[in-house]
């Protein structure tokens, strides 16, 4: 009472006050619960302390809603739509939550789990029912560990969200209930997001990222990505990240080029930009890994069941492998490698979200050579095989056709290239040993996103993995370029060049720092320069014939940079959710976002 006319401690009142207050009142009661002793020293006291104590237990509120509604704290729970109302009904819950009408085997009555539907930003603090250890469940902690049964005494520090407990002197009353140790299964929070509610995601969406702010998601893209998550993805509980998409530099205006590094090197110059970091752009499938020490470990942060010890993804949140056996023979020689590097300690972790490429190509996109492009270059081949023939007759018999033979041989030229421009990114995979994975960022793990560590420390960390000895890990060539520095970004052009001239798909150029920003805002996380033989690929055999080129030029970029901001900021925005322990609905949400505006109309070739 007297810290709380000091202005030093808010009082909500417990189902206990309320007994208590109705005895000093002069109602019948059932004494029990240690009633008596409160009775016995109140008897003690004087009529004027009596009279005060009343006054203040019935003046105590249901509950308390602090730190500009960001925190309510009740005795035994409340639901979102009571917080900051006042009622019988929400006083009753408040006092006492909410029960089925049913008996336990103790003879007490069976609560209902009115927190596993708790949407609210505000985070409710309660009591009543004694656990043995505490959890979050959905922005609600119930810090009753059961002190007077000689459990502990909890407190909750705000905002840190620090729990601190001692434990209790003895036992003061003897539970109806055992208070048991909870034993080693899924958390409470694992169990309450086993089924997520559908709208959570659909309609017309306002995200809040920590990065960009409001994201709005369309109702029409929703409604695909729901499509898409429904059928073919993986577990919710695995697919805590989607990697954003990438726009490609400027094109280039240089004579028979599309994409070139001056123009990626002059974009981020010109944003404040002084260093980045050249990756070599591996020909392979995008994946995202998330690795664990154990399946113990897996089951305990992923919420997930079974004995998987990770997870493998791709873009748009399918499983990479077809069969859970490769899966786990990847993760098994990764984990293998992190070991001997010593990250799960040097990390304080037993989990890791990596960002790699996997190879070959065609270990994930084997279907679509044989059924997109391979039929392209065989058909094209054939036909101008059979024009240049026909040709060949022609001039053979004074046609004046050399103009145009002189570009049918062109275009079976370019033909030819277009046939063999896969063949460096294709080889045979008859198992785990002829797959090679390519990690270019530490994404997360426990209590960290790593979004605030630059591009050098990411792809140190890369060599480090690479050098471990393990061969399943390939090694990802890069450079820190000063974009102050002519010598030096001549040099990387030359690298870029030499690369792509021997097969290679190019280059990815970044800002050094992981999240960037100019003037106007959050900058373009990466810019993609491809080489002119993958290109080939991407847009057909002739698209660097003049009258191609021309008009690639005119496209337009701005649409997909957009994009990719905004993929950027929901990816960022799930991992720091998931590392917060926030409910799997609001990581999801992230996650749904990324794979939604994948549905915009966007040109797939940039």
């Amino acid at each position: 009472m007297h810290m709380e006319e000091t202005g030093s401690a808010y009082v909500i009142q417990g189902n206990h006050d309320r007994k208590l207050f109705r005895w000093l009142d002069g109602r019948n009661v059932t004494i029990g619960h240690g009633l008596q002793q409160s009775i016995d020293q109140l008897l003690a006291e004087d009529d004027a302390f009596r009279a005060k104590t009343k006054a203040f237990l019935d003046s105590l509120r249901s509950h308390a809603w602090l730190d500009g509604g960001r925190l309510a704290v009740a005795h035994a729970g409340l639901k979102e739509e009571m917080i900051g109302r006042g009622s019988g009904a929400v006083r009753e819950f408040a006092l006492f939550g909410e029960t089925t009408g049913e008996m336990d085997e103790f003879g007490l009555p069976v609560r209902r789990d009115w927190a596993s539907e708790y949407r609210g930003d505000t985070a409710v603090i309660y009591g009543h029912v004694a656990t043995s250890e505490i959890q979050w469940v959905n922005n609600t902690l119930c810090i009753d560990t059961g002190c007077v049964y000689g459990g502990k005494l909890t407190a909750l520090r705000w905002p840190e969200k620090q729990i601190v407990s001692m434990p209790a002197a003895k036992v003061y009353y003897e539970p109806v209930r055992p208070l048991a140790p909870v034993p080693e299964a899924r958390s409470a929070q694992a169990e309450s997001d086993d089924i997520l509610d559908i709208d959570d995601v659909t309609g017309r969406r306002w995200i809040e990222t920590e990065l960009r702010g409001r994201i709005v998601v369309a109702e029409e893209n929703a409604a695909a990505a729901l499509e898409v998550m429904s059928r073919f993805a993986l577990s919710p509980q695995w697919l805590v990240y989607l990697p954003p998409t990438m726009s490609p530099s400027e094109t280039s205006s240089r004579e028979g080029w599309l994409e070139r590094p001056e123009e990626a090197f002059e974009h981020f110059r010109k944003n404040g930009v002084g260093e980045v970091v050249c990756e070599e752009k591996h020909m392979g499938s995008r994946a995202i890994v998330a690795l664990c020490r154990d399946a113990a470990a897996a089951r305990t942060r992923f919420g997930v069941t079974g004995d998987a010890t990770g997870a493998i993804w791709t873009r748009t949140g399918r499983g990479f492998f077809a069969d859970a056996e490769t899966t786990e023979a990847v993760l098994a020689r990764l984990r293998m490698v992190v070991e001997r590097i010593g990250a799960w300690e040097e990390l304080a972790t037993d989990w890791l979200l990596l960002d790699a490429e996997i190879m070959p190509w065609s270990a994930k996109a084997g279907a679509l050579i044989d059924n997109q492009y391979a039929p392209v270059a065989i058909s094209s081949r054939a036909g101008l095989a059979a024009a240049n023939d026909a040709l060949a007759r022609a001039a053979a018999r004074g046609v004046p056709v050399e103009a145009l033979r002189e570009r049918f041989i062109a275009r079976a030229e370019r033909a030819q290239a277009y046939s063999s421009a896969w063949a460096p990114y294709v080889w045979p995979v008859s198992g785990v040993d002829d797959l090679r994975v390519a990690p270019f960022h530490l994404l997360a793990s426990e209590g960290r996103v790593w979004f605030d560590r630059d591009h050098v420390w990411h792809m140190q960390f890369a060599d480090r993995l690479g050098d471990a000895g393990e061969a399943i890990v390939a090694k990802t060539r890069w450079k820190l370029v000063d974009l102050s520095d002519e010598a030096a970004c001549a040099a990387a052009i030359d690298w870029w060049e030499e690369q792509t001239a021997h097969g290679g798909e190019g280059m990815v150029v970044k800002p050094r720092p992981f999240t960037a920003r100019g003037a106007k805002g959050l900058l373009q996380p990466a810019l993609k320069v491809r080489g002119r033989e993958y290109l080939r690929i991407i847009y057909g055999p002739e698209y660097d014939a003049a009258e191609h080129l021309s008009r690639l030029r005119e496209r337009g970029v701005g649409g997909k940079r957009n994009l990719a901001i905004r993929e950027f900021a929901l990816g960022h925005e799930a991992l720091r959710r998931f590392v917060a322990h926030e409910p799997l609905r609001r990581v999801h949400e992230c996650v749904f976002g990324v794979l939604a505006l994948e549905s915009e109309p966007i040109d797939p070739r940039l």
